[in-house]
């Protein structure tokens, strides 16, 4: 099976209170997006990446593309308005039956273990979304303020890459942008299909803060001791 990774990176630096986007911010010497590529390029050997970016971070997207040891495997392209409209530009690149990965460019710590796993599952299943249990204690806010306990037994935090077959995906981003769509999943459950968990990893963190950098230079020399 065919296998595209449509990789989005249209953040900027306002959070992490930098004039660098920070998917472009260094990460043990190298910009954030090269590891998370990095990672996809690892876990297959025939996958695509298809890479979206505002016009005017094409070019320093194309300069971390090249200095990856397959750059022809990786494909940039111009993003939307939303996340939604700039996945639907890297999807209008997929031309054939694939599983297709969407994942956050900042992900960096992605492991190429769960992307397979991932890939194995949306296979079998038709999706694959890495989810792991809250670990904090959860409250529920109403729209007149009160809150409430939720059970964080029953709560899982999504993140990516969410993974699935192209017939499902596709046909999903030809349906209007709603503003309920804060995810792949989202949008694909607007078309009445059943979307399916996978065990994600507590270390798979979205570079968002200052603080999120420092742990990710962390994590990363921990693995490669």
């Amino acid at each position: 099976m065919k296998k595209y990774a449509v990789i989005v990176a249209g953040g900027s630096g306002t959070r992490m209170a930098s004039a660098v986007p920070k998917q472009f911010l260094l990460l043990q010497q190298q910009p954030v997006l090269w590891h998370t590529l990095q990672a996809f390029l690892e876990a297959f050997e025939d996958i695509h990446i298809i890479v979206v970016l505002p016009a005017m971070h094409l070019e320093a997207g194309q300069a971390i593309a090249q200095s990856l040891s397959d750059s022809a495997r990786i494909t940039l392209t111009e993003g939307g308005a939303t996340r939604f409209h700039s996945v639907q530009k890297g999807l209008q690149l997929v031309k054939e039956e694939a599983v297709i990965f969407v994942h956050d460019g900042v992900r960096c710590l992605v492991s190429p273990r769960l992307i397979r796993q991932c890939y194995t599952q949306a296979l079998e299943q038709g999706s694959a979304i890495p989810a792991v249990a809250a670990t904090d204690s959860i409250r529920i806010v109403s729209t007149n303020q009160t809150h409430q306990v939720a059970d964080r037994n029953l709560v899982r935090i999504i993140q990516t890459p969410q993974t699935f077959h192209s017939a499902i995906l596709l046909p999903a981003f030809e349906q209007a942008y709603s503003d309920a769509f804060t995810d792949e999943a989202t949008v694909v459950e607007a078309t009445g299909q059943t979307v399916y968990l996978i065990e994600g990893e507590y270390n798979n963190i979205k570079i968002t803060r200052p603080a999120d950098l420092l742990l990710a230079e962390q994590l990363l020399a921990e693995r490669n001791r």
